[in-house]
């Protein structure tokens, strides 16, 4: 008969608690620190941006996922109505919307 010596381990009498605590513990180090590193740091990041987006007003310079940059002229729910010429206005959905940039730090374009 052939046992490996991991099967004959297993195999011997009983089976105590506190091994399989042991082998149990670099998993849950492991989770832990994922989630102090990684994970939390992610949410409060998307929270912080959610927040943001919410409060995008009208006369806000905002810049969209597609790299667009334009003043906001109108908000409601779930689109932003944005002026990126004068007279060329598209709407947006507010969730596309990728930053909200301050007028006080932004830097004027090459005009």
């Amino acid at each position: 008969m052939f046992i490996t010596p991991a099967l004959a381990q297993t195999t011997g009498g009983e089976a105590s608690g506190a091994g399989i605590l042991v082998q149990m513990a670099p998993l849950v180090l492991i989770f832990v620190v994922f989630y102090f590193l990684l994970i939390r740091p992610q949410q409060t990041k998307m929270k912080a941006h959610k927040a943001k987006i919410d409060a995008v007003k009208k006369g806000d310079q905002v810049v969209t996922g597609g790299g667009l940059m334009g003043k906001v002229v109108r908000v409601d729910e779930v689109y932003a109505e944005i002026e990126l010429a004068p007279g060329m206005k598209v709407k947006a959905v507010k969730s596309t919307l990728t930053d909200v940039i301050d007028p006080m730090t932004a830097k004027p374009a090459n005009d």
